[in-house]
């Protein structure tokens, strides 16, 4: 309180002072407030200013007519008094201006007689401060009045010994061995008990004897007690009053839970202890005590491995189904999301829960509840990070309890709600709370070191000891005296300072956790008292715990929550994520121009042509020797791009998904999410890519197929990132990890290193080996690659020709030839009885013989009466079979010659004028790739091999391109023109295209599903768990 609100209120008193009364009286009255508000040197010299300002009064009375001195008083002194009524009236919250009204009305029952003129005066200051004229009658009522003159009314408790009280609206407890009456009046505008005892009885409140004959203010903690009673406590005289907001009351029942860890250490030991609707229970600890493991398993998230925890009689880890949305859980985790608005955030939030509600009646409650939680002024503010706060500290931990309150749950659990916050904050969090608790709510709330004033809001305190163990269940401020009885403290029954009304929590840990000190007065790592004894004391004093446990059989409370079913909750996770995204504009920005500045670089970097001065056209397309490695890596690109926009998808928010699981929402609608809305992103970003990417480097007429790949391989590296994003607890682990997924893709796509060239014994000369098979980059480039030799405008009018020419050259200039020279090696193994040699080599003609007959250009021209063996092998069947090789190969020549005259045709067709010739050479140095056709048709190197023998196949290595696919299903050799699908050929372009999409959807499925992150996640427990072995 400032100095001039309490100077102007000793002003108050001094003029409600009249000289003909009780001055010494009064003068006390001023001095007990005073010692509320003061220390003892500054009370003194509020009370001379008090002593100035009455003497002055009484010198102006004394120039009034005698008979007109009551009357005089209040007209002279009325208009001053409710002036400076009217200065501090906006100073002052309601609390204190009734504070203010108590301490006058004592101040005028100190006197002889109260007039009827200084009860108008006290109660026009009343009207001034906001009070209600029914409270204040009250107020007047209880102060002044007797035991016979109360009003009878449901804000008045009676506590006495008789098992019911004379009034009927009145509330009443007992007590047995009282021998007079205590009375409390509860005022409703600024939740405050006035307490008064009889004359006959010996109270005393904390330690502190009570005056029969004054008025006393009863704050949280409070117990009353003497020698005959058992004690009052604050919480039981709240909880007489609180009980008409309680329509369905909750017993929460703990019994004798345990719990243990995956590693087998302890985490909660056996304990047991009910609590009900209207408190606010505080659970206690030093770190590592197990506050936060019995936080989850009170709240459903864990379950114990014995015990029972039950809410009204239903078991809430048997029959979850019954409890759901009954239970609100606070973690000290931040889970707001920081680009959304506070009002945002708390409406997606309730949009996830109230599936039933309309559009209306949502908005309506969120602002209701921003209303209720001071939070109205600021919900169109981003809530930004913990670490770059738009927000205060208190303003999050206010909007982390909104997005459980719009539930408005029954029972509320919170992790440490005052970590990091100013003593001013964790004190309004906890008058929040506690305002919670007193509509009905039981809030549990686990807090480290609470200070004196919210240490005594609580109504239950459990106090948990190293290991699990609880040492403690009962009234926050008893706990201060039993601890202290426990060593035998000197002051052991004094449980708060009897000047300033204080008490101090820290006592309780120290005391537990007070380690036994040597013969040279250091303190040794021994503890005096270990849990397992501070246990078995709280067993042996706790009767609680031996008692039976009946529990009323009453209904669960009425629950609104229903959650959206799955679509719409998808609905709300892409709208919700969309903001977050568009209200980041770095994030807009750097997602925009990333994929087109890297075309940029790439494009105008590989875009080569030849400077020597006898090139006078400059740039062309057809002589570009970079366009392979261009596809390759416009393919890579979009790998990367699409693994660093979602890598930390899901890990940004793991603390959400959590309290999103806790609610039963669907993780299906949030992983769709996700991709939906980065399938979007990388749609424009390969878009974009694509679209400067082949405007530089002249690529035409292949902006879909280009656009359609590489966004394949965006979503696919969209998906992989989700699941690693999923599985990793570490962003830096995710950053560490790309590299391990981007490099294989580049090696193993079969540009830089040819599948030909790998190590023989992982790998197959016949076909591409599995692992490359699972490579997404090799599917995309061979998709592109095939696609853009094969289809472009010039190939396309040509490829059928060049395909039969390839086939007919392989056949006349390598295949045949290999297989007559290993006819004249069968027959020399038959002339020099070489059977082994001679057997393999048939083996070799009858495999290679049986599929030219039904698989080649010229079917069934190598006639042979029945395969070749060792025993039907001859001069004879070598001269035949001879021939008919020389018949094919001519055959196959005639086939070539043909072609090439109708291509050379074709040729001359298209040529067949100047225009046409200049339009003809324009669409080849325009669509046609000479680096490319090389890397197709592996003509670049000219040392290789065009044909090998491997494990009796003669495999063709030259013209892939024009190689059909042997296998008749999809798997196909690299760069084949198609793929089997049956009886059906789909070109390689949209047979990779969905063998993409199917690899999208196997990983979405293994995202779902959670394999690789249930694999780490044992992996990490089998790794602890021999930690701990050897331990």
């Amino acid at each position: 309180m400032s100095e001039g609100i309490l100077k102007a209120l000793i002003q108050l008193f001094a003029l409600v002072a009249f000289p003909d009364k009780d001055s010494k009286s009064r003068r006390n009255i001023v001095k007990n407030f005073l010692d509320q508000q003061l220390n003892k040197q500054m009370v003194e010299e509020y009370l001379n200013i008090y002593e100035t300002h009455y003497q002055e009064h009484v010198s102006k009375l004394e120039k009034l007519q005698k008979r007109e001195i009551e009357r005089s008083t209040l007209t002279a002194n009325s208009v001053k008094a409710l002036k400076i009524s009217n200065a501090i009236n906006k100073e002052l919250v309601h609390y204190q201006k009734l504070i203010v009204i108590i301490q006058l009305i004592e101040f005028l029952k100190a006197g002889v007689e109260i007039s009827h003129f200084e009860k108008d005066f006290v109660s026009t200051i009343a009207q001034t401060f906001h009070i209600k004229d029914e409270e204040y009658r009250l107020m007047e009522n209880f102060i002044i009045g007797d035991q016979n003159t109360l009003i009878d009314n449901k804000n008045l408790l009676i506590i006495n010994k008789e098992s019911a009280t004379s009034f009927r609206n009145s509330r009443h407890i007992q007590r047995v061995n009282l021998n007079d009456e205590i009375q409390v009046l509860h005022l409703e505008s600024g939740d405050l008990y006035l307490l008064r005892i009889g004359i006959n009885e010996d109270i005393s409140v904390n330690g502190q004897p009570l005056n029969p004959q004054r008025i006393h203010v009863l704050t949280p903690g409070s117990s009353l007690r003497n020698t005959r009673i058992i004690p009052i406590y604050y919480s039981d005289i709240a909880g007489t009053f609180t009980s008409d907001n309680i329509s369905n009351p909750i017993t929460f029942d703990v019994d004798n839970i345990s719990y243990s860890f995956k590693n087998k250490s302890i985490g909660i030991q056996p304990m047991s202890f009910q609590s009900e609707s209207g408190k606010l229970v505080g659970i206690m600890g030093a770190s590592g005590a197990g506050k936060s493991t019995l936080t989850n398993i009170l709240s459903g998230i864990h379950k114990p491995q014995q015990g029972t925890v039950k809410i009204n009689n239903v078991d809430i880890h048997e029959n979850p189904g019954e409890i759901e949305g009954l239970i609100g859980y606070v973690s000290q985790d931040d889970l707001l999301m920081e680009k959304l608005t506070v009002y945002q955030n708390l409406y997606y939030n309730a949009k996830l829960c109230f599936g039933d509600y309309s559009e209306f009646n949502i908005k309506k409650r969120v602002l209701r509840i921003l209303s209720s939680l001071g939070l109205n002024d600021i919900k169109d503010m981003k809530v930004g990070s913990p670490l770059n706060k738009k927000i205060s500290g208190g303003q999050r931990k206010r909007l982390n309890i909104a997005l459980e309150l719009i539930r408005e749950p029954a029972i509320l659990f919170l992790d440490e709600p005052t970590s990091g916050l100013s003593s001013r904050d964790s004190a309004n969090i906890l008058d929040l709370l506690k305002e919670l608790a007193l509509k009905g709510k039981l809030v549990f709330v686990v807090i480290h070191q609470p200070s004196s004033d919210i240490f005594k809001m609580f109504n239950q305190l459990l106090v948990l000891d190293t290991g699990g163990y609880l040492i403690y269940n009962g009234d926050p401020v008893d706990s201060i005296t039993y601890f202290k009885s426990n060593i035998n403290q000197a002051n052991k029954e004094d449980s708060e300072c009897h000047t300033c009304g204080n008490v101090n929590p820290e006592q309780v840990l120290n005391i537990v956790s007070s380690h036994v000190i040597d013969e040279y007065g250091t303190f040794t790592p021994n503890r005096k008292i270990d849990p397992q004894d501070w246990y078995q004391r709280f067993l042996n004093t706790n009767n609680k715990i031996k008692k039976s446990r009946n529990i009323p059989n009453t209904p669960l409370p009425d629950i609104n929550f229903r959650v959206p079913n799955k679509l719409k909750q998808l609905g709300v996770f892409i709208k919700r994520d969309v903001l977050s995204k568009i209200s980041n504009p770095q994030y807009l920005v750097i997602n925009l121009l990333e994929t087109p500045i890297l075309a940029l670089l790439l494009s105008l970097i590989i875009k080569f042509y030849n400077v020597d001065a006898s090139n006078s056209q400059g740039y062309v397309y057809q002589n570009n020797p970079n366009v392979v490695i261009y596809i390759i890596m416009a393919v890579i690109i979009a790998l990367f791009v699409g693994l660093t926009v979602s890598a930390e998808e899901i890990i940004k928010d793991k603390k959400i998904l959590k309290r999103e699981e806790f609610l039963n929402l669907s993780r299906l609608s949030y992983l769709l999410s996700k991709a939906c809305i980065l399938t979007v992103i990388s749609a424009v970003q390969t878009f974009l890519f694509v679209l400067l990417g082949n405007s530089i480097i002249e690529i035409k007429g292949m902006f879909f197929e280009y656009w359609i790949i590489l966004f394949s391989c965006a979503t696919f590296a969209n998906i992989l990132g989700l699941i690693i994003s999923d599985s990793f607890k570490e962003v830096v682990n995710i950053y560490i990890l790309i590299p391990f997924l981007i490099i294989p893709q580049i090696i193993l796509s079969g540009v830089f290193i040819s599948y030909d060239n790998l190590n023989p014994k992982i790998s197959n000369p016949e076909k591409i080996p599995w692992y490359g098979e699972i490579i997404t980059a090799r599917w995309a480039f061979e998709a592109l690659a095939v696609n853009q030799f094969k289809n472009n405008k010039y190939e396309k009018e040509f490829y059928i020709y060049d395909k039969i020419k390839s086939e007919a050259k392989y056949k006349k200039e390598y295949l045949i030839p290999s297989l007559s020279a290993k006819l004249d090696n069968c027959l020399k193994y038959y002339q020099n009885n070489d059977t082994t040699k001679l057997k393999y080599t048939l083996e070799i003609l009858n495999k290679e013989i049986k599929k030219e007959n039904s698989l080649g250009i010229i079917k069934n021209n190598i006639c042979i009466d029945k395969p070749l063996t060792v025993n039907s092998f001859d001069s004879i069947r070598y001269n035949n079979i001879k021939f008919a090789f020389k018949n094919q190969r001519n055959a196959y020549i005639k086939v070539f010659n043909k072609t090439d005259l109708i291509s050379d045709k074709k040729i001359k067709d298209l040529t067949h004028s100047k225009e046409k010739r200049n339009e003809f050479n324009s669409i080849k140095k325009n669509y046609h790739n000479l680096e490319l056709e090389r890397f197709v048709r592996n003509t670049n190197n000219i040392f290789s091999n065009k044909i090998i023998e491997y494990k009796g196949n003669m495999i063709q290595k030259t013209d892939p391109i024009f190689k059909d696919p042997s296998n008749k299903f999809l798997f196909a050799h690299f760069l084949s023109p198609y793929k089997n699908f049956g009886k059906i050929k789909l070109d390689s372009i949209w047979a990779n295209t969905i063998v993409l999409w199917v690899m999208n959807i196997l990983l979405f499925v293994l995202l779902y599903y959670g394999l690789l992150k249930n694999t780490l996640d044992y992996i990490e427990e089998k790794l602890n768990h021999i930690k701990h072995k050897r331990e």
